[in-house]
């Protein structure tokens, strides 16, 4: 039976979530050129990683909060714009100094717009649609990971990391434009209370799957981080290598995120979060045979497929565990993915001060297991909850106050 089509709004809102995703990975993709272009060493301008996740963790709630009665059309269009005006104000920094406050600023759109929405896509269809729908937005940063991440690499390593920066602001500008044009205005999901933010913070599922999403995060960005100063120093690479060897990355992740998109629905989030971050810890643990440019290739498949759509299922898990609380979840889910950003690259700059580089794998390895770990005791604990109280007709974790989709396209 063929499915029935996704809203057109879903495709705006996949679209900034690539531009989304492309500003935020620049960082590490031109990791090379910002160390020598502002005169510090890689561990130092990895700190711009840090910082930016820090900020993006600490927003995301807070500024859920903030936004919660905006029309959403508004409120994204309006966040892409802020996204363009601090590309655009980066590039013109002269100094580490002068860039890290800025792009401290600037990543205030991302701790936004990514738990907004993935919060959005959940009310423009109906609710057996949801997971699909919430990991079809989230593919935009897989799309980022194949095609926005190695052209920044790209036109980083050959006219300087401004010129990425500013192809970044046009796409803002761009990604403006067409949710503007395509989402409907009137989408303003009821702001949570501060009970319902009480219930979200005291739910031991929810802070579970945040938990899990932290730790996943800090595992892989203990290496991912410092990836491009690893590989140009164990192997050599030039601007066009390292280019091409984010673009398979990348296309590893597109290719992993459309498969979850696909069968989420039908197999479960918590099994896909295993699953995917299993694939995760499995790179990690082969990452010393990377020896040249096909290990490493074949090394980097597993990560690859498990790594954006890892976070996917997450989002998608859930929306379904609570909808009614999705907007508060959701954004701690993205603080959930930015603190573990901030920890792995904080971690990872340490090891690489300390030339401990053969380290990193490791430390990365061991948290993604925790990961593993208390993702599938989350998941048993839910099971338990569901067999002691059973609810009535379908789940309760699908049902919301109005027992259907708060907005339907």
């Amino acid at each position: 039976m063929k499915r029935p089509a996704l809203p057109a709004p879903l495709w705006a809102l996949l679209a900034g979530n690539f531009v989304i995703g492309t500003g935020v990975m620049v960082v590490p993709g031109t990791l090379n050129e910002l160390s020598q272009s502002l005169q510090v060493g890689a561990a130092t301008a990895g700190q711009l990683i840090t910082a930016g996740a820090i900020v993006m963790c600490l927003g995301a709630p807070l500024l859920a909060a903030l936004v919660a009665g905006w029309d959403r059309r508004l409120l994204l269009a309006w966040t892409m714009l802020w996204y363009a005006g601090g590309h655009l104000l980066s590039l013109l920094m002269p100094s580490f100094a002068a860039l890290l406050p800025v792009r401290m600023l600037t990543v205030v759109a991302p701790a936004v717009f990514t738990a907004q929405a993935a919060a959005c896509a959940g009310l423009l269809v109906p609710v057996e649609q949801r997971g699909r729908a919430v990991t079809f937005v989230f593919l935009g940063w897989s799309m980022a990971s194949v095609l926005g991440l190695p052209i920044g690499a790209l036109i980083g390593g050959h006219f300087g990391w401004r010129a990425a920066f500013g192809l970044i602001a046009c796409l803002s500008v761009a990604s403006a434009a067409w949710i503007w044009l395509k989402l409907p205005s009137g989408i303003r999901p009821a702001a949570l209370s501060r009970e319902a933010w009480g219930r979200v913070l005291k739910s031991p599922l929810l802070m579970g799957v945040v938990s899990v999403t932290a730790l996943q995060g800090a595992g892989q960005f203990v290496l991912f981080s410092y990836f491009a100063p690893i590989v140009r120093q164990g192997l050599g690479a030039d601007a066009t290598q390292m280019g091409l060897l984010w673009a398979w990355f990348g296309a590893c992740g597109l290719f992993g995120n459309m498969v979850v998109s696909r069968y989420i629905d039908r197999i479960g989030a918590a099994r896909m979060v295993l699953v995917t971050t299993l694939l995760i810890a499995l790179s990690l643990l082969l990452w010393p045979l990377a020896m040249s440019f096909t290990t490493l290739a074949l090394v980097l498949v597993p990560w690859g497929l498990g790594c954006f759509a890892t976070n996917s299922a997450q989002q998608a898990r859930l929306v379904s565990l609570s909808p009614a609380l999705a907007p508060g979840s959701v954004a701690l889910n993205s603080s959930g993915i930015y603190v573990g950003q901030a920890i792995g690259a904080a971690a990872g700059g340490w090891l690489l001060a300390h030339d401990a580089i053969g380290w990193m794998n490791w430390v990365g390895l061991a948290t993604v297991l925790l990961a593993v770990a208390l993702s599938v005791t989350v998941d048993h604990a839910q099971r338990r909850a569901l067999a002691l109280s059973p609810p009535p007709g379908r789940p309760k974790a699908d049902r919301t106050p109005s027992g259907g989709s708060e907005y339907t396209k």
